[in-house]
């Protein structure tokens, strides 16, 4: 069977690095790597269209789910009160029911008409028949009220459930459609990166948690052109963690979230793209990685790729080889596209 143009590929990258290799002990000085300004950058338009559409969907069904959550919560908290409100009201309606059976206001009443018993202690009866009828009036309608008002929220506790259970299909689904997306570069589940990460300032959010539609508005201090408002948060909070080396975001290209100015290209050397990262620069892509996957819904990121594995919320890492080279492997960066 012939062997595929992707092994090919591979094969040849590994006699290429080798060689490189070979030219470093041999004394050569390596020719330095130019900032990755490829359209594929190890991917296709295709798939990266797909990542980002089952991204966006994602966050926004989750911020969906979460304000579900949060009126579900209050829903719970009313009718627990309606409830309890109706078990007192129940007493108070039998003990009405009860007097209403035995008579004691119609004896009054026939006492009046008939003319039985002293005048003024019947028609003290009577005031005292008419307020009682009052008050039990009064118990009964605050009791309907009451009984209606604690149906109405176990009918919009219902509606609440039925909400997040759809919420959570679409979750399931587009969790699967990312999947099957990233099966053309590989796509199996493995394992992240992980360890001690300082915390992010939150990104502005609309009123019902959802993220704002930007474009590039802002000056990209790494590059000649714009990016988004979020896209330049996360760049300070980056630096604010600690993650100084060189860095650069817009660019040009026919697609993608660059010229959008919604993704940067973190360097793992410090002064610039290199090889693949090796001792403390691999370190440092792995904190790097591990920061933004800790604060991706903090920020509003859409997915993280380093070193052949890409990060997505609600499917985690999985494997992502964009062959051959240090930049489409994302050996030699981390790449973080936003919303």
């Amino acid at each position: 069977m012939a062997e595929s143009l992707w092994r090919r590929r591979r094969r040849l990258s590994v006699v290429v690095a080798s060689f490189a290799a070979i030219l470093a002990l041999l004394g050569f000085v390596s020719p330095a790597y130019a900032d990755p300004d490829t359209d594929d950058e190890g991917a296709t338009q295709n798939l990266r269209e797909k990542l980002q559409t089952s991204a966006q969907a994602y966050y926004d069904l989750r911020a969906q789910l979460t304000e579900s959550q949060k009126r579900q919560s209050e829903i719970t908290t009313r009718l627990r009160d309606s409830e309890l409100s109706l078990a007192r009201l129940s007493t108070d309606v039998a003990a009405v029911a009860s007097a209403r059976y035995k008579g004691s206001q119609l004896g009054i009443l026939n006492g009046l008409f008939t003319g039985e018993g002293d005048p003024h202690t019947l028609l003290q009866g009577a005031a005292v028949a008419d307020y009682m009828v009052w008050r039990d009036d009064e118990h009964l309608r605050v009791y309907r009220e009451t009984r209606d008002e604690a149906k109405k929220q176990r009918e919009l506790l219902d509606a609440e459930l039925q909400i997040q259970n759809k919420a959570l299909a679409e979750l399931d689904k587009q969790k699967r459609d990312a999947e099957k997306a990233l099966a053309s570069v590989g796509g199996m589940v493995t394992a992240g990166y992980s360890g001690p990460v300082p915390d992010a300032q939150p990104a502005p959010r609309n009123a019902n948690g959802s993220w704002p539609r930007e474009t590039a508005t802002i000056k990209d201090p790494t590059s000649d052109g714009k990016i988004s408002p979020r896209m330049y948060h996360l760049l300070l909070e980056a630096q604010l963690a600690g993650f100084t080396h060189y860095t650069h975001c817009w660019r040009t290209q026919s697609w993608g979230e660059h010229p959008l100015g919604k993704a940067c290209d973190f360097a793992a050397e410090k002064n610039g793209f290199g090889g693949a990262a090796a001792g403390a620069d691999r370190t440092y892509g792995d904190r790097l990685a591990a920061w933004g996957v800790k604060n991706a819904e903090t920020l509003g990121i859409i997915y993280v790729i380093w070193y052949r594995k890409i990060w997505m919320p609600g499917s985690g890492w999985r494997t992502y080889d964009g062959c051959c080279d240090p930049s489409s492997s994302h050996t030699n960066h981390v790449h973080i596209s936003m919303l």
